[in-house]
Formats: structure tokens, C-alpha cells, sequence
């Protein structure tokens, strides 16, 4: 990409760079955790965007979304969060073996009860 479209929300270059990440940590504004939802130091997250790891449950969140699945949402992260709710509830080998599958499986636990924490969610109320 040669230009992209930013807006500044807050200048923080005065910030030593551990102050920096700490700030952005606890505002919401970075996602240290890696494909497998695990938190990670800040060290290890990538310095380039063709060092980010492809994570399968982020992939179905996107999707999942698209799909209605859940409404988009201004909680920073938020497709983060209902991937790592579908890693817990869907297998690695499911979703890699079949992602159709896998998808349908994803949209029917999106619309439970179980999900009802989550931003953007849109099942069913008994109102």
C-alpha cells in the first residue's frame, strides 16, 4: 500500500515506548494475543504486516459478521473477541478439514444465549 487513511485519536509521541504500548494495552487500542488467543509480551508482536500469523477464528469471525451473524460494533477488537468465543467452542480440525461446516456451526452458535455477551450480538430476545 503506498498511502493509507488514519485518524488520530490521540498523540502519544512523546511516550517512551514502553509507556506507549502500556498506554495502548490499557486504553484497548492493540491486541497483543496471537493465533491461538494466548496473550503475548509486547516484544512479540510483529513489526511488519507480512509477519502477522494467520488466525483461522479470526477468518470465521470476519465471515461470520458478513454472514449476520453479529452486528459491527465500536468495541475496539470486537471481531477478536467473538473469534476467540468460537475457538472455544469449535475445533481447530473442523474448521481447517471443512469451513463451510464450520461456518454454519459458527452462525447457530452465534445466535445462542451463549453469545449474548458479546458486542454486536444479534440473536434472538424473548420481549
Amino acid at each position: 500500500m503506498k498511502d493509507v487513511l488514519v485518524t488520530v485519536i490521540s498523540d502519544l509521541s512523546a511516550l517512551a515506548k514502553d509507556a506507549f504500548l502500556f498506554v495502548l494495552d490499557n486504553r484497548g487500542w492493540m491486541h497483543p494475543f496471537d493465533e491461538n488467543g494466548r496473550r503475548r509480551d509486547y516484544s512479540a508482536i510483529p513489526k511488519t504486516i507480512g509477519e502477522l500469523v494467520d488466525d483461522p477464528y479470526r477468518s470465521m469471525a470476519g465471515e461470520l459478521r458478513r454472514l449476520g451473524g453479529y452486528a459491527k460494533d465500536t468495541t475496539p477488537f470486537s471481531e477478536f473477541i467473538w473469534a476467540d468465543f468460537l475457538r472455544r467452542r469449535i475445533d481447530h480440525n473442523a474448521v481447517s478439514k471443512n469451513f463451510d461446516k464450520a461456518m454454519k456451526e459458527a452462525l447457530a452458535l452465534a445466535k445462542s444465549k451463549d453469545a449474548d455477551y458479546l458486542p454486536g450480538w444479534c440473536g434472538p430476545t424473548s420481549d
